[in-house]
Parts: C-alpha cells; structure tokens; sequence
C-alpha cells in the first residue's frame, strides 16, 4: 500500500475539511457568511418594492444557495448539521435539499471512480488506514454513505455502472426524486 503525505497547507483550503469528511459546520458557517454578504449585495434588490416576489425569489435560488452548496457533494450529512437549516430549510430524510446533496454525491461518486488512478481524489477515497483503529464504532466515511444511498436506491454494481455515462445520469435523475433518500 502507498503511503500518501499531506501538506498542512491543505488542510487549511475551505474545501478540504469536506473532501475528508470530518465535519462541515465550519465550512457551512463560513459559506453562510458569503451567502449572507452576497445578499448584502443584493439588497437593493431585494427589498425593492418593485422587484417581483418571483424576482426575488430566483435571486435567492440562483445567487445565495449555490453560495451554500459547493462542494456539497463531499459532504457527509448528519441531523447534528443544522447550520444547513438557514439556507435549506428544516432536516428530514424527505426533503428537497438532502436530495439534492445526495445526487450530487452520487454525481461526484461517479466522477471519482472514473478517475486515474494517480490522481490524488482518488487515492484518498480508496485510502485504507494501515494502522489499528481505536476502540469504539468507526466513523463514517464517504463512501460508505455513497454505498448507503445507493443501497436505498437498490442500485447493484454501482461501480460499473458508473462507467457508462447515460446509465449514471438516469440514476442520478432517480436520486433527485427518490422519496428513501
């Protein structure tokens, strides 16, 4: 097994706190930050009272929550992440968002699977730890969340399946509008 070094330049870059799954309330804090001064920006429009409620409306959908949601796809979620709440709205299995999230996920899953093998996302993805773990249920990593939506989804052999691009976008449809996500 190849040993993979990290520089600790990395572990400062906004995206990387997601890409190894440890928690995304500091990411999500800081991307609510922007989102919260991208509507500064926009207040003039906002709260105009001749802008249209649908205006605005497409303003929020178009400007703020993409703000919020890149690099979702990495994320693994949990009902103690509620910081997602402000933007998305309230956590449930059903709702809209966690779909959302989770389809990227599976985007992304795909992605990286067809990927080299000498890329780094990769290498760390199907990183194994050499070492004995501690005492105690381990954490969950990505991938096993990508395994259990799919597992939801009744998808088999997702990694071949991930291969053939039209096959995986139709997935990825199912995942944006299956109820057991």
């Amino acid at each position: 097994m190849e040993i993979i070094s990290l520089s600790v330049k990395l572990f400062n870059a906004p995206f990387f706190n997601a890409v190894i799954g440890t928690s995304i309330t500091t990411e999500t804090k800081e991307r609510i930050v922007t989102a919260s001064k991208t509507g500064c920006g926009l207040k003039k429009y906002l709260n105009s009272p001749n802008s249209k409620l649908q205006t605005k409306y497409m303003l929020y959908k178009a400007l703020m929550r993409p703000i919020v949601g890149y690099g979702s796809e990495c994320w693994i979620i949990s009902k103690k992440e509620g910081d997602i709440r402000v933007i998305y709205g309230p956590i449930n299995d059903n709702s809209i968002w966690r779909r959302f999230i989770e389809s990227q996920r599976l985007r992304w899953a795909a992605h990286v699977i067809r990927m080299d093998t000498t890329r780094t996302v990769k290498k760390l993805t199907e990183w194994e730890p050499c070492s004995s773990r501690p005492a105690g249920r381990p954490r969950l990593r990505w991938l096993d969340e990508v395994e259990e939506d799919l597992k939801k989804m009744k998808v088999r052999n997702w990694r071949e399946k991930c291969k053939d691009r039209r096959l995986w976008n139709e997935i990825v449809k199912q995942a944006k509008t299956h109820q057991g996500l």
